[in-house]
């Protein structure tokens, strides 16, 4: 874009959920998210990025960091989002949540300058993709059932799992449903749970388990990588391209988030890295809107797994885009991530 002529705008929403969505750390109702907007002048580009207790990320926080880097978001001179990204490599180096926003309103407003979708500026050919989970939150057993049911003939259901009663809760959806699931833990298990859980969890037709021990636990990791009879995919082990590298012989696959490693740009390079390795690639979201989850699903056939949902756990949206129906991907006849008539 040329120098000079882009506006940095800022928008805090409150995204409310249609049902509280508890996983192993903790239970929201509520999730607060960053949208960032660059504005050439005729057009806008949209990019997202929740909090996360997890990783220490506000909203005053991200306002912030977007503060500080304004000056040179609105005086940059880029032709693709890549250069901008790199641009902003030394103040950003270990802010990935606002990099990711920014990087995402980067290609949406390139692919509507160019009049094309993203994926089609990234030389990407859509056909072939994968189709999304959806998520059951934990929570009670009979709520977890009753979510579900609210949610009928999606064919993947992913459901989040770590406490004393994890077979019991699996064994009573499957008592619902035919479709594949497949469980996270969200670091909540042992190693030993984990290679015990397996057995009986493959049992009831459960796919991979993603990321079952504390992201630092590599030791565990490598014995449950050996001796678990599921697959085993890397989430919070996996945040940042240099990651996974120490993934191989640890986890089967990798699920790759784009606020945990910046955007597209190194999300896309991650999922490249992570095929030639050999492993299985998954792109995952946050509990997000359709503003995020238009971005992730321009990488939709390179993936193997996808699980962007986020959109369609929220009472009511912010924006129109890329839509998740029953798992398949809707994509909107329009321009860059595909993203318009905003709630704000």
């Amino acid at each position: 874009m040329n120098a000079g002529r882009v506006e940095v705008r800022i928008h805090c929403v409150d995204l409310t959920l249609r049902h509280a969505f508890g996983i192993s750390r903790f239970t929201h109702t509520i999730q607060p998210s960053l949208i960032v907007e660059l504005n050439d002048g005729v057009v806008s580009g949209f990019g997202e990025a929740t909090t996360d207790p997890y990783y220490g990320v506000s909203i005053p926080h991200m306002v912030s960091v977007v503060e500080a880097v304004r000056d040179q978001l609105q005086s940059s001179d880029w032709d693709h989002p890549a250069i901008l990204w790199e641009m902003l490599g030394d103040r950003l180096a270990h802010e990935s949540f606002v990099r990711c926003a920014i990087d995402q309103a980067a290609h949406d407003l390139w692919g509507k300058v160019h009049g094309k979708p993203t994926y089609e500026m990234l030389g990407i050919e859509m056909g072939g993709c994968p189709v999304s989970s959806f998520t059951i939150g934990l929570d009670r057993q009979e709520v977890m059932v009753q979510k579900l049911l609210e949610e009928p003939d999606w064919p993947i259901y992913k459901i989040k799992l770590g406490t004393d009663r994890d077979l019991q809760i699996v064994e009573a959806l499957r008592k619902h449903t035919e479709a594949v699931f497949r469980v996270d833990a969200n670091c909540g298990w042992t190693a030993q749970e984990t290679i015990e859980n397996a057995v009986v969890l493959k049992d009831l037709g459960v796919e991979f388990i993603e990321q079952p021990l504390p992201a630092d636990d590599w030791g565990g990791a490598r014995r449950v990588y050996q001796e678990s009879v599921l697959p085993i995919t890397a989430d919070e082990s996996c945040l940042i391209a240099s990651d996974i590298d120490r993934c191989v012989n640890h986890f089967h696959g990798v699920n790759i988030k784009m606020v945990k490693c910046g955007g597209i740009t190194p999300a896309l390079a991650m999922v490249h890295q992570a095929k030639k390795l050999g492993m299985k690639v998954m792109l995952g979201c946050m509990t997000e809107s359709s503003v995020g989850i238009s971005a992730i699903a321009q990488l939709l056939p390179l993936l193997d797994y996808v699980d962007i949902d986020g959109a369609n756990l929220l009472a009511a949206d912010i924006a129109s885009g890329v839509k998740v129906e029953r798992g398949v991907c809707q994509f909107p006849k329009a321009s860059g991530n595909g993203i318009s008539h905003f709630q704000f």
